[in-house]
């Protein structure tokens, strides 16, 4: 399936997840506020890390690895049986440490101790989280699209009556429960589309750890750990750095302005992990490598231009609409976050290039580096600023970022 196709689908999917998240984020607007949307992004971030070491921290090394062993079955059925054993003991592991230091990671991550039921119940539940991820990269690896896509459908329709029935009911903490429980039952909705593939079999999933695919899928782990960690962690540092010096208000209108980037700009983050990353595996000659990136931005930059451009007009708009009149002062945000975006994704296109191609120390060090940037950058200009100075530092870091990537990429390709 094409990228023009893949991003046709995705679309679909995207304008659903949006639709859906446009009434969450209103709803969590009206009932929690600027100050509880910045508690939220703080806990998100959290789930994000848990989630992907829980997982094993390979699904890219999966969607990868299916991809390009699609028509071996010994060598798809090492991968897999070794996903299965690595997602396990990873989910187990993770599941453990947050039950035992639930009321201190309660205390860090919320600033209070009465939330450390939450951590407890997300530590049970993190096994399910894992094995939808894990089910999901096989379903990307085998180029099961139109499945794909419908799963990612399901899941947003129920994480709206899910989570619109918590936050109406129960407030922040309801949002906050959502979160830890809406995959663990989207698990099984993904089970269900697995077994009924015409390319499963049971035997895929049983050989137990394989050396050989255990190195394999470690180089992306340590990839997906370092990325999980730092990107997530990086942005906990300036919303609490923010909370802690301009308000928790302020850091609410950051969260929110984050929000706003990453609906619109789903549509093509999911299609680069859905086409790109499968489409540059198993490319090996340079020529077309060449030509695949450049008709990813032929393709992708001119949508988001077009996307940002949009929102930028309606600014005032879409701030009215998606929140409320308490968040009008992130008007101020859109210029140069939005003017980040473009760049960005301009960015994005060549590193994915790592993770298909399985650069290892090249990913860990920028990933590292970009990320501390961030956090240096933020801290600097929100002094010299105020909270707009974070959008400054956001499209600094990743015009700095593109120049990196560009300077590698014409060495290395």
């Amino acid at each position: 399936m094409g990228l023009v196709k893949t991003s046709i689908l995705t679309a679909i999917s995207t304008v659903i997840r949006v639709f859906t998240g446009f009434i969450i984020n209103k709803l969590v607007s009206i009932y929690v506020g600027p100050s509880g949307l910045a508690i939220i992004g703080q806990f998100q971030n959290f789930v994000i890390i848990s989630s992907t070491v829980g997982s094993g921290a390979i699904s890219q090394g999966v969607v990868k690895y299916t991809s390009e062993y699609r028509d071996s079955y010994s060598k798809k059925r090492e991968l897999l049986s070794t996903a299965v054993v690595l997602t396990l003991i990873s989910s187990m592991l993770v599941g453990l440490f947050l039950n035992i230091f639930a009321p201190y990671l309660s205390y860090l991550i919320l600033k209070s101790d009465i939330y450390s039921h939450l951590f407890n119940i997300f530590g049970f539940t993190i096994i399910l989280f894992s094995l939808n991820t894990l089910l999901m990269s096989i379903l990307n690896g085998q180029k099961e699209i139109k499945k794909y896509i419908i799963v990612n459908i399901i899941s947003s329709l129920f994480s709206l009556l899910f989570t619109s029935f918590l936050i109406i009911n129960f407030g922040l903490l309801g949002s906050l429960y959502a979160m830890v429980l809406n995959l663990s039952v989207i698990f099984f909705v993904t089970l269900f589309f697995v077994l009924k593939s015409s390319w499963f079999k049971i035997d895929y999933f049983t050989e137990g750890f394989s050396r050989e695919s255990g190195i394999k899928l470690g180089k992306y782990a340590l990839m997906a750990v370092v990325s999980a960690i730092v990107v997530p962690l990086s942005q906990m540092v300036v919303r609490e750095y923010i909370g802690s010096n301009l308000g928790w208000s302020s850091a609410g209108y950051w969260q929110g302005i984050w929000y706003i980037s990453s609906m619109y700009l789903m549509v093509v983050t999911t299609s680069l992990g859905v086409y790109y990353l499968p489409r540059l595996s198993e490319i090996e000659d340079k020529s077309e490598l060449k030509e695949e990136m450049l008709y990813g931005y032929r393709v992708i930059l001119p949508i988001v231009i077009f996307l940002a451009f949009g929102i930028y007009i309606f600014r005032e708009y879409i701030v009215y609409i998606a929140f409320t009149k308490s968040f009008m002062p992130m008007v101020e945000l859109f210029k140069w976050q939005l003017i980040g975006d473009v760049v960005k994704i301009s960015s994005w296109l060549l590193s994915y290039l790592m993770l298909a191609k399985a650069m290892t120390r090249l990913y860990i060090y920028t990933e590292i580096v970009f990320s501390l940037l961030f956090v240096v950058l933020s801290i600097l200009f929100i002094n010299e600023f105020g909270l707009i100075g974070v959008t400054y530092a956001f499209c600094l870091n990743y015009l700095i970022y593109l120049v990196v990537m560009i300077t590698i990429f014409r060495k290395g390709i």
